[in-house]
């Protein structure tokens, strides 16, 4: 048994690294534990503390591969076609002794030793290392079963050869051994079977980008070329009904591309030249030449997946309280278990060595943990991949269950609340070319509209000097020999420039909704630009819903109050915060915590780090695929407010689903075990047989992974 245990775990690993298919980009693989995330290896194997199998971290196993499944459909077939005869010869008494217990023995042992040794393995494994789990308690009942019906064979054999017939009353449980073994096994196939299915997203994700894509050579020829030469640069074609390959710009030709794949939006996005395309989105009827900027894990599909992928695998908080009682639970087991066979061994006034033996590997078989330890990560493994499938990335498990308290959003402007696509709206020739001269060297996102507006127009830009950044307030810089400077009204007041002239008009501007840019030169005021961000058209429907919701809305923004105002007007938005320097951001939301808020901040992920690392749930607002996704909790794919809603949701539901599941599994083990210990005998006359306990185990984990599926089916 040992030496052959040690050949069939190489002869299993070796199957399961040559049936796993790899994502090619891939560098590291990684296993670990459904239950245990913390538990990471190198190679394929079972968890030390729980004794389940440990899973690919990319969820990259195609079902019809999974050797573990094809093993325990094996070890299920072989063992339930044993099973059938034990069951048969056990309940019909037919043959005399000792011909029937001794043919049930033989029949057991391909069922007990064979299907059941991964079983057995395991639960010796956690003897081993002293980590009890579920594997503990069946193996001990499995075990306690079948050696006591041998010993009590060998003894009416060797010591007592007394001829008798077989029959149910005869202490001798091969038969609940086996359908044991067999149901237990069951168990886990079906579980397997649910279990793979909360990783559907992964597997839809993985699916999304094509084999081969068409290569535009130097020549102007075309080539089909795999998916993994592609290079950054190339000058690709994607075809009508094409799925785009990477990410890229588009060079020629239009098409509308539908990208719910990614985003959750149902409707195509026209695209032209210049535009972005994501990778695994797919072409409409139009055909198009795109430029290669992204490829292999840089990707955004490759960054979703391995997201979503840690996100799935990550714990809850709700899954400490779970670890606490499973901690004490498997010893407390094995104690009711012991005390369950000396009271019906030999306490009792009835007692019998058979029924102490039938009650306690009852007690051990029922008890299993499995659901407890279920619970927890198959809801968050479903919810997640839900988000996913709506273009919501949740970073991980925590993250997930504290939106659902959430009861404050505090939301920056630009780029959350408006497009984040600004457009010059007001500027005279002359102030426009001082500003665009001074905003070539500034990496300011509005400093693209001004220079452009500039571009617009042909005019010619001035040589600068002795540039200056004033983070949060404006630019200045020397122009032909004389101060220049671009900025908002604390800039000109730190530089003691009088703008009262323009100051009616920078005001009626401001009430419109736009942001205004003073401009100076030689410490003169010189005129003002105006620049204008649309709001986007889904704000107002998002900022309804989070209303309806009674949460309660906070913008903040670098803008003037005047500007701030006029946007939050438009949109019903009372708590405003304007005029906040970038570093200021994340003090709002310490202020607003302290007065005990649960607060989550919407920004554009980049500008606004601190104020999301400081928030109990940060959310980065993308837009089309540029997002940077490691900066924040929750990342909307779309950019699209109304996400914040969905996310909040997704997390009700899937809080809801972990009570429901702990619950269930609380509740289970608590009728349970006394019902296993022969609770039900002085009432009722009956015992719980162990193979009802074992069908009521295998049952209880399978119900549990199918709660956590109908996350999968929502409305968010």
């Amino acid at each position: 048994f040992w030496h052959g245990r040690s050949l069939y775990q190489k002869c299993k690993i070796d199957s399961i690294i040559s049936q796993i298919r790899y994502d090619p980009k891939s560098m590291l693989k990684e296993y670990t534990c459904p239950m245990h995330p913390q538990i990471v290896r190198p190679k394929p194997g079972s968890c030390p503390l729980c004794g389940m199998r440990l899973e690919l971290k990319t969820g990259g196993i195609e079902e019809k591969d999974d050797p573990e499944l094809q093993d325990l459909s094996r070890r299920f077939w072989v063992g339930f076609a044993f099973t059938i005869p034990i069951l048969f010869l056990a309940n019909l008494p037919l043959l005399p002794h000792p011909y029937g217990p001794w043919l049930q023995f033989i029949l057991a042992i391909p069922v007990v030793l064979w299907a059941g040794w991964p079983l057995l393995v395991k639960g010796g494994d956690s003897f081993l290392s002293r980590n009890m789990n579920m594997f503990t308690l069946i193996s001990l009942g499995i075990g306690s079963a079948f050696l006591y019906s041998l010993g009590v064979l060998l003894y009416r054999t060797l010591v007592n050869p007394a001829p008798f017939f077989h029959n149910v009353n005869k202490p001798i449980y091969f038969e609940a051994a086996s359908v044991i073994t067999v149901l237990v096994i069951l168990g886990q196939l079906l579980e397997l079977k649910a279990r793979r299915k909360t990783g559907q997203a992964i597997q839809k994700l993985l699916g999304l980008a094509p084999a081969f894509t068409r290569v535009v050579l130097s020549d102007k020829s075309e080539k089909d070329i795999p998916l993994d030469k592609v290079k950054k640069g190339d000058i690709l074609r994607v075809r009508p009904g094409e799925k785009i390959p990477v990410d890229g710009i588009v060079l020629e030709g239009n098409s509308a591309v539908d990208e719910s794949m990614l985003t959750g939006e149902p409707f195509p996005v026209s695209k032209n030249p210049s535009d972005k395309v994501a990778g695994g989105t797919l072409n409409g009827n139009g055909t198009f030449l795109m430029k290669a900027e992204r490829v292999g894990s840089e990707t955004l599909l490759a960054r979703i997946v391995r997201l979503v992928s840690e996100a799935q695998r990550s714990r809850a908080p709700a899954q400490k309280l779970a670890d606490q009682i499973s901690f004490y639970f498997v010893p407390a087991v094995v104690c009711i278990a012991v005390l369950t066979f000396f009271t019906w061994g030999y306490a009792l006034p009835s007692a019998k060595f058979s029924l102490g033996v039938l009650n306690s590997v009852a007690v051990l078989i029922i008890a299993c943990p499995c659901a407890l330890g279920l619970a927890t990560p198959m809801s968050i493994m479903v919810g997640i991949g839900r988000g996913a499938a709506s273009g919501i990335l949740i970073k991980n498990g925590e993250a997930l269950e504290t939106m659902a308290k959430v009861d404050t959003v505090v939301i920056d402007k630009t780029g959350t609340l408006t497009e984040g696509k600004p457009a010059l709206a007001f500027a005279q020739d002359d102030v426009l070319r001082i500003a665009a001269s001074l905003e070539a060297a500034s990496e300011h996102p509005l400093a693209r509209v001004i220079l452009q507006g500039a571009k617009d127009r042909q005019l010619k830009l001035l040589p600068v000097s002795q540039f200056q950044n004033h983070p949060g307030k404006g630019i200045t810089g020397i122009i032909q020999g004389k101060p220049a400077a671009v900025g908002n009204q604390k800039l000109f007041e730190e530089l003691g420039i009088d703008f009262s002239s323009g100051a009616a008009q920078a005001e009626e501007l401001q009430k419109q909704g736009q942001t205004v840019f003073f401009v100076s030169l030689n410490s003169q005021f010189s005129g003002l630009l105006a620049v204008a961000d649309p709001i986007k058209a889904s704000t107002a429907e998002a900022i309804a819903l989070l209303r309806q919701d009674h949460i309660r809305i906070v913008m903040v923004t670098g803008d003037n109050r005047l500007t701030a105002q006029a946007i939050g007007r438009s949109l019903g938005i009372e708590a405003i915060e304007a005029d906040v320097l970038p570093e200021e951001k994340h003090k709002i939301i310490r202020r607003l915590q302290s007065e005990g808020r649960i607060v989550a901040m919407a920004g554009d992920g980049i500008n606004d780090a601190p104020a999301l690392a400081q928030a109990n749930v940060g959310i980065a607002m993308g837009t089309g695929i540029d997002i940077a996704m490691e900066s924040a909790s929750v990342t909307l794919v779309k950019g699209d407010l109304r996400g914040i809603v969905r996310a909040k949701r997704l997390s009700e539901a899937t809080l809801r689903n972990i009570k429901q599941n702990l619950w269930f599994a609380f509740i289970y083990n608590s009728l349970g075990i006394p019902i296993a210990a022969g609770l039900l005998y002085p009432l009722f006359g009956i015992f719980l047989s162990p193979i009802i306990a074992s069908a009521a185990m295998s049952l209880s984990s399978l119900s549990v992974v199918t709660n956590a599926l109908r996350l999968k089916n929502i409305k968010i």
